[in-house]
């Protein structure tokens, strides 16, 4: 990636996140290549993809942040990291939170536990499980797309501390796309949606949503 390109994705996260300081800039301009790295050895992200890094993968994942901004302390856990998302930037954003990152992939769970090594990041865990089997107790799931939000809910239910210290009480953020409908009506839940195009301008978010319930 160049470093035109790199300094590009810089003065994007300055204008949407203004206060980030000097150690977090660093590190997620070091994330695109470190990907590229690794997505050479080991496919976690597609092919396509990869050139979209930025904007498909590492600021959609901070659309959780534009949302709410965790206490100090406040645990997370993402399940279905995949490659990390959300559960990478956002530890970069949140370094006084604690994440766990679970994906049952051996494979991405490497990936995940090199790139983390590689940046520093000394307030997160990866885990290679299912997500019905792990038994960490958190403030919040997130997780990005990997499932019906039904099924999410019933794989983590057993993870989430009621009450809360945030903003918003313990519960879970999905950030999803499309028509959520069938979903929602599957859980039947009082959820609340966010259009991430309310945050970000770029043409990619003009269909994605974060959805949020309470524990």
């Amino acid at each position: 990636m160049s470093d035109e390109t790199i300094s590009d994705n810089s003065q994007v996260l300055k204008k949407y996140f203004p206060g980030l300081t000097e150690i977090q800039l660093k590190q997620f301009s070091l994330l695109p290549s470190l990907y590229a790295g690794w997505n050479e050895k080991i496919n976690v992200i597609s092919r396509k993809d990869i050139v979209h890094l930025f904007t498909n993968h590492i600021l959609h994942s901070l659309s959780i942040a534009k949302l709410i901004s965790f206490k100090p302390g406040t645990q997370i856990i993402d399940v279905g990291t995949g490659g990390g998302f959300p559960g990478i930037p956002l530890a970069i954003f949140f370094p006084e939170c604690e994440f766990v990152l679970v994906d049952s992939v051996g494979k991405k769970i490497l990936v995940v536990k090199e790139i983390i090594q590689a940046l520093g990041l000394i307030n997160v865990t990866a885990i290679q499980s299912r997500a019905e089997s792990i038994d960490e107790e958190c403030d919040f799931i997130v997780s990005r797309a990997v499932a019906s939000i039904n099924d999410l809910y019933q794989w983590t239910k057993h993870l989430v501390k009621s009450g809360g210290k945030n903003t918003m009480r313990n519960g879970w953020l999905f950030i999803k796309g499309g028509d959520l409908f069938e979903e929602k009506k599957a859980l039947n839940k009082e959820m609340m949606e966010f259009e991430i195009s309310n945050f970000f301008k770029e043409s990619f978010f003009e269909t994605k949503k974060i959805v949020y319930f309470q524990a």
